[in-house]
Formats: structure tokens, sequence, C-alpha cells
């Protein structure tokens, strides 16, 4: 009964920060505007900008916590990440650089896709549902390249100016991994606490089911986004 009060207290609060926010891979109004108007070579204005979205990007986020959830050891860590890094870098540069303007709330949904896919994983659905495990590694890859698109999506929409595009856009991505690196040691501390706990796995089940009901509303609400706009 414990568990299932603070789950479903979990996904109250889950649906009402989606349902505010809305910000998942949004960026801020006064962001948009700075983005809008600024023109010409400005490094440290984006690699702000990077390091901001990532640290308050709830899709990113709950990838990662996902991802590193059962990783122990920090060489597994290292590649896990390194993949999301690379994925992500690759196509948020060449999606903002060679105009890949596709329709963010596809993208977006397939983002919180990629938060279900990782909680089932966890939760060894895969193998339970269907005899067989799909190689992480490749899908983190993956799905990096969704939320490095998604990314690349909401600039195009902002028309960044071509003035200073090319080192902008790579001080930006620096910001990002800035962001990441702060992000995922924030939550490799929480873990590396509760782990400690008696109650890690004990709860580990919920949690990773909170995951994915996050990931499920987050999809649900680009859905959507898709058909009333």
């Amino acid at each position: 009964m414990r568990q299932l009060l603070i789950l479903s207290a979990a996904i109250a609060l889950a649906l009402i920060a989606f349902a505010t926010s809305a910000y998942a891979h949004a960026v801020t109004a006064g962001d948009k505007g700075y983005i809008m108007e600024v023109s010409g070579m400005k490094l440290i204005p984006f690699m702000y900008l990077g390091a901001k979205h990532m640290v308050t990007g709830y899709d990113h986020l709950l990838f990662l916590f996902g991802v590193v959830f059962f990783l122990y050891k920090m060489k597994h860590i290292g590649i896990y990440v390194s993949l999301f890094a690379l994925g992500h870098s690759t196509t948020m540069l060449a999606g903002v650089y060679f105009n890949w303007n596709f329709n963010s709330y596809l993208v977006d949904t397939i983002i919180g896709l990629s938060v279900v896919y990782k909680a089932l994983d966890n939760l060894g659905a895969f193998q339970r549902w269907f005899g067989f495990q799909p190689n992480t590694k490749i899908a983190v890859l993956v799905f990096g390249f969704f939320h490095g698109l998604g990314l690349a999506t909401k600039i195009l929409d902002y028309n960044i100016a071509k003035d200073g595009l090319l080192p902008n856009l790579l001080s930006f991505n620096v910001g990002v991994e800035l962001g990441q690196l702060i992000a995922l040691g924030m939550i490799l501390i929480v873990m590396g606490y509760w782990r400690k706990s008696p109650s890690f796995w004990k709860h580990a089940y919920t949690a990773n089911v909170v995951m994915m009901s996050a990931g499920f509303i987050l999809m649900g609400y680009q859905i959507t986004g898709y058909f009333v706009a």
C-alpha cells in the first residue's frame, strides 16, 4: 500500500510538471527571444544556453537517470554517456546546420518513448515478454540521435541567424556537454547514497514504473499537441 501511495504521488507530480511547464525540449521565452534577435558570434551566451537546456530538460534528465540506474562502474557509465553525447551532438549540429526541419511533436514523442524504453529495459521487460535483450549501447546511441534532433527542430523554429552559426552551435554543444556532466554528477551523488540504503532494491521497481509513466505522459502530451496544433 505504501508503494502504491508513493507511486500515485510521484505520477501526480509528474503530471503537474509536464502539464504546467511543457518544456522538455523547448526553450524559455527569454532564451527564445535572444536566439531570434542575436546575430554574430556569441560563444559564452550560447554555451550558457546549452548548459541551461541540459540541466533543465526533463527528458534528458529522465533518460540519463534510466541509463545509469543499474550502472555501478565509472567505465560503464562513461561508455553509455559518451554514446548518448555522440548521438545528441551529431543530430543537433547537423540538424540546425543542414536545416533538417522535422515535426517537433513527432520527434519529441520518440524522445518520450526513449524514457519508456529505458524504464522497461531496467525492469527486464523485454527478456520476459519477448525472450531477448535489445543491444543497450545501440539503443542509447539511436535515442541520442533523436534527443539532439528534438533540440535542432526547436532552434530552427526560432530562425537562428546564419551569421556566426557554426561557432555558436559548437559553443552551444559544449554547453550541453558541460550541463550533462553537471546533471550526471548530481544524479550519481543521489544514486550513490540511495544505493547504500536498504530501500534501493525495495523501491527500484517503483522508481522505474514512475519513470515509465513520466515517459508515457510526455508522449501523450506531444501526440496531443501534434493533432491540436
